[in-house]
């Protein structure tokens, strides 16, 4: 059978122009983005003619009528959307990496062709759900129970924080095994809910008010559903390792979100900042304005090495779940520039930068759950400290400048600091500690990916300012990490704490 679109003759220029040019019509010919972003949902005509353009297409295999589940591709499309509308974007990323690549890999072949039909003939969406109300993180510890009975599995918990709450058509939902009557299994299972079928309807106990992120809704979902066997995933060994392959990938995909932001927030810097004229003088020509969109710009080229590293190693043909240390770094670094981004632009708009419609306050709201969804950088920047410190004493050595010479995700660039990390992190270290050698960590495998960029050919000036960028910020870490001291909160700081009383 031949299916549309399966030789995939459209290239992808024409196709992303098209995408491109449908999002200036919707965004600023036929509405305006400002007067609805902070209204809840996109405007319904606005998301109709978007997806009528099928871009999720570009996360479906040709054979099924895709444009091929081409990394590049999936990049692409989430950083014109985030130029334009960052919630927008995560509406796509939350389709692409935790539904629709998922289904791609493990789903049983017989239940792909009728969703993937669904994605492209009916611009259907899907969501995943892991978080639970009283676990958050935790996600080993979840408590929603999968049960099997006949050839369905029956389903139920409560699961919050969904993004497209209310909003998706199928569901990706966690769930632990029924051992006995007192034990749920150690391993998770995933199933796709479709919410159109009888017994499979998803109740929604409440819409959060979200603070940013206005047009994707969130809220707590009541689960008690029965899904037939054949929608049940199926992992290449365990559910837990699907479940680190499908995040891993997600983060991997994070940089596509924050390229197009980052981009957006550079170009409103800079026609801003050449415009403006402050004293008879315009305000480019002041250093620290130009120091600082100059870390808007490192920021956009760590955001596109980020890519081009995505783009060759996050295919589905790959496994990530042993991937945490490159893809937590990049999840973690790439949104906390997208922060800092967002707050240089606001900065250097001045009062303007203070409006609602502002598209740099409002890259302040909307870039901040960044920061904090899919594991707070705070854990992940944990998390790669612990997995350095292992191979670190796997490998033998205690010096961080000795372990980065011979990591591969560090050795390109291990020599510009080496006189800045030239010390032996040491064991036993507190969370303030670990969390601050993870931001180092991250910011020279970053340096590495920049270096690699930069002889693929990229922009010289960019590089070599980029790189200079990094090791300033390496720099300030590592005099925080060597400078630590134990400062812990006072008890009953009301005590002896009032000044009036010293007047």
């Amino acid at each position: 059978m031949h299916l549309p679109g399966s030789d995939n003759t459209q290239s992808f220029q024409p196709f992303i122009e098209a995408f491109k040019k449908k999002l200036f019509s919707v965004f600023h010919e036929r509405d305006h983005i400002e007067q609805f972003v902070q209204r809840r949902g996109f405007p319904a005509l606005v998301l109709r003619e978007i997806m009528a353009v099928n871009p999720l297409s570009v996360a479906i295999p040709a054979r099924y009528g895709g444009r091929g589940a081409i990394v590049k591709e999936s990049l692409g499309l989430l950083e014109a959307a985030s130029y334009e509308s960052l919630p927008l974007s995560l509406t796509f990323g939350i389709n692409i990496a935790l539904f629709l690549e998922p289904v791609v890999k493990y789903a049983r072949e017989e239940v792909k062709q009728g969703i993937f039909d669904r994605f492209l003939n009916r611009q259907h969406m899907g969501g995943l759900m892991i978080t639970e109300p009283d676990f958050g993180s935790d996600a080993l510890n979840m408590q929603t129970v999968s049960e099997k009975v006949g050839n369905s599995y029956h389903i139920s918990g409560v699961k919050h924080w969904q993004g497209l709450t209310g909003l998706a058509d199928y569901w990706l939902i966690t769930a632990r095994n029924k051992v006995d009557k007192e034990c749920l299994g150690r391993d998770l299972c995933f199933f796709i809910c479709d919410v159109t079928q009888p017994g499979q309807a998803v109740h929604v106990e409440e819409y959060f008010n979200n603070l940013g992120l206005y047009p994707i809704p969130y809220g707590r979902n009541r689960i008690d559903v029965t899904i037939p066997e054949q929608f049940r995933l199926v992992p290449e060994s365990t559910g837990l390792k699907l479940m680190m392959d499908l995040l891993h990938r997600s983060r991997y995909q994070f940089p596509g979100m924050g390229v197009g932001f980052i981009r957006r927030m550079l170009d409103e810097a800079t026609d801003h900042c050449r415009s403006r004229v402050i004293g008879g003088k315009m305000l480019w020509s002041l250093d620290q304005v130009q120091f600082s969109i100059s870390r808007i710009q490192s920021a956009f080229t760590i955001s596109s090495a980020m890519c081009l590293r995505s783009a060759e190693v996050s295919g589905i043909e790959h496994n990530l779940a042993g991937a945490a240390i490159e893809a937590n770094s990049f999840k973690a670094y790439i949104t906390d520039l997208m922060q800092e981004a967002a707050q240089i632009v606001t900065q250097l708009s001045g009062a303007n930068g203070y409006k609602a419609e502002s598209v740099a306050s409002r890259g302040i709201i909307d870039s901040r759950p960044f920061q904090i969804f899919e594991g707070s950088n705070e854990m992940l920047y944990t998390q790669i400290s612990d997995l350095i410190l292992k191979k670190m004493v796997k490998r033998k050595t205690d010096n961080l400048m000795e372990f980065f010479k011979g990591y591969e995700l560090t050795r390109l660039v291990a020599d510009r600091f080496k006189s800045l990390l030239n010390f032996s992190p040491g064991m036993g270290l507190s969370q303030r500690r670990l969390v601050d050698l993870g931001k180092i960590i991250s910011r020279v495998i970053s340096a590495n990916l920049v270096a690699e960029l930069g002889h693929r050919g990229y922009r010289g000036d960019l590089i070599s300012s980029c790189l200079e960028t990094i090791r300033h910020e390496v720099s300030a870490l590592a005099g925080s990490y060597q400078s630590h001291s134990a400062v812990a909160p006072a008890d009953n700081y009301n005590e002896s704490s009032d000044w009036m009383a010293f007047c």
